[in-house]
């Protein structure tokens, strides 16, 4: 009978545990956050995916412009997930990924000077590149770690702070 139990108890964690796989593409860092730091900072990924920042975090939402990275990570911090794009990705491709955020309240959308992806999703310690705005992957990362994953202070504000571009 015991053996019966936890061989259900397996099979119930196993079917649980694959709704939280990991995304295909996905790669993992190790930052550790609270190490605010003023000026320009460089990170190891680009755009980056945790580490020192500002004091001050971006405020989430859409922007056409590219956004600080130092103020973007205070973000990631919190929870946000940072979508941003090539510059010179088509205009229809940047609607469709407006669309794709739309409404979420812990969403960064920016284009970024120096990734060479057309997108990358980032949160804290995760990033994913695409090719494609219409990537079921987007869904999926933006589900997984949007308040979620890593972050090492989430429910932190994402308003009420910074929310100038470069």
């Amino acid at each position: 009978m015991k053996r019966l139990m936890l061989l259900s108890l397996t099979v119930l964690l196993a079917a649980c545990n694959q709704g939280g796989a990991e995304i295909e593409g996905v790669k993992s860092f190790k930052n550790e956050g609270g190490d605010h730091k003023p000026g320009r900072l460089t990170y190891a990924q680009r755009p980056p995916a945790g580490g020192p920042h500002n004091g001050s975090w971006q405020n989430c939402g859409i922007y056409d412009r590219p956004i600080y990275d130092e103020y973007a990570v205070h973000s990631l911090e919190h929870g946000a997930v940072w979508v941003s794009y090539k510059p010179g990705l088509s205009t229809s491709q940047v609607l469709q990924l407006k669309e794709r955020v739309a409404g979420r309240t812990y969403i960064l959308l920016s284009p970024h000077e120096t990734q060479t992806a057309p997108i990358v999703l980032t949160a804290w310690n995760k990033q994913l590149e695409v090719q494609d705005p219409a990537d079921e992957r987007i869904a999926k990362f933006i589900q997984a770690y949007e308040q979620g994953g890593e972050a090492p202070e989430i429910g932190a504000s994402c308003s009420g702070a910074y929310d100038d571009t470069v």
